[in-house]
């Protein structure tokens, strides 16, 4: 039997039974897709988009990084929000509600004036919607007036915000885009206007593959093509910046953030938890896996929280932010100088090449035993412990502190798979 442990979180004053919600997209658009994802396990859900506007897809609108039927690394998409007509949105959002009434419903609204965006808020609190995630962010928006265009823009941020605010007594989630230098200035203009809540991020702007037989990008439509958003894995390095100069920002420090980004596995969750997340979306690894992945993230979690005696889930939030500090502030005293176990080497010569062609030179090799040995020229970079295809083969070991520097403990990693 897995091991369960309470994951229940509050996040804006709802109690979640977990952390774990779709994000708003095409994984959470029709009230079956939902209801299959409450049975699989999901806490909750934000609904995919709407408005007033109603969308104009096209076809092909997908592409993906990676290789292909294997995992993918990033996955690209060119639709818009939801193109069911609002009534029918909300008939769905309110038979959820009523039928599985202990999972959240944020309903993610859109719009392109004021009229808009009031009317929207008033129709989803009237539906019974738990919370309202205002999306400022979608990449792909065919209109200069919605979507990230809005996102990038305190002013039209935080003048939506209010609107939304003054028209339900909902809280209110802001969603940012990442299309942008510093996140940080449309969260604050959002919270100064009223949000109790960010969630973050949304896709990437991106072209992810060329078609030379069209000569366009991907997917091709029509001989064309265009910009639009990237998510999976290849974000999540993104996100967790942005989380986490958000969280480390002294407006925003104290402020629910829902984290959204590449997350796959319970890792990838427990990663958005450390640097600040209250709750994570999720959208790319449901299309890629389906629900059931909400198994492994709720496991996943149990398992480490039971190993490090950690008996809320809000205890996770936030840990590693007082670890994550400037450039300026990492100690460079000393170098830690790896050490290759000759038990374990297999001979590839990787981390020579790699060392030789892109380091400091500072491995030997010799030709005759296929041996690779570290010399005085190692500098502690690590190159050769992540190019080194054999766990465990090369380990950081040896720690020397520079010339006239005085000698303390050092905290290092030991074990790295």
């Amino acid at each position: 039997m897995a091991l369960k442990k309470d994951l229940s979180i509050d996040f804006l004053g709802v109690h979640c039974e977990n952390p774990f919600f779709l994000s708003s997209s095409p994984v959470g658009s029709d009230y079956d897709m939902v209801a299959k994802a409450f049975d699989a396990g999901w806490g909750g859900v934000v609904y995919k988009t709407v408005g007033i506007f109603l969308p104009d897809e096209c076809s092909p609108r997908f592409d993906i990084t990676g290789t292909p039927g294997g995992p993918w690394t990033g996955f690209k998409n060119m639709e818009m929000i939801s193109d069911k007509p609002l009534e029918v949105n909300l008939e769905n959002m309110r038979r959820l509600k009523r039928d599985y009434p202990g999972k959240v419903m944020i309903a993610s609204i859109m719009g392109s004036d004021d009229g808009e965006w009031r009317t929207l808020a008033q129709k989803v609190t009237d539906i019974g919607a738990d919370m309202i995630e205002c999306n400022f962010s979608c990449p792909q928006m065919t209109s200069s007036t919605m979507g990230s265009d809005v996102g990038q823009s305190p002013e039209l941020v935080a003048r939506y915000t209010g609107t939304v605010c003054r028209a339900t007594h909902l809280p209110v989630l802001a969603k940012m885009t990442p299309n942008i230098g510093h996140m940080e200035e449309p969260a604050i203009a959002a919270i100064r206007a009223g949000a109790k809540g960010i969630a973050a991020i949304n896709t990437v702007k991106a072209i992810t593959n060329l078609d030379p037989e069209h000569m366009t990008a991907m997917p091709v439509v029509n001989g064309k093509s265009s910009i639009s958003g990237y998510s999976g894995p290849a974000v999540k390095p993104i996100a967790l910046r942005f989380i986490t100069q958000m969280k480390q920002h002294p407006e925003l420090k104290d402020v629910p953030v829902s984290g959204i980004g590449g997350i796959v596995t319970w890792q990838d969750v427990l990663e958005f938890l450390l640097v600040g997340s209250s709750t994570i979306q999720v959208t790319t690894a449901v299309m890629e896996y389906g629900y059931r992945i909400v198994e492994d993230m709720a496991s996943g979690l149990s398992h480490f929280m039971a190993r490090r005696g950690i008996d809320r889930l809000s205890d996770l939030v936030g840990r590693a932010l007082p670890n994550i500090v400037p450039a300026d502030d990492i100690d460079r005293s000393f170098k830690v100088i790896p050490e290759i176990d000759p038990a374990r080497c297999i001979g590839c010569g990787r981390c020579y090449i790699s060392c030789y062609d892109g380091g400091h030179q500072a491995i030997d090799w010799d030709d005759y035993t296929r041996t690779p040995t570290i010399n005085e020229h190692c500098v502690g970079c690590h190159l050769c412990l992540n190019v080194c295809p054999v766990a465990d083969c090369i380990l950081p070991r040896h720690t020397e502190f520079r010339p006239g520097r005085h000698p303390h403990p050092v905290t290092c990693k030991l074990h790295y798979r």
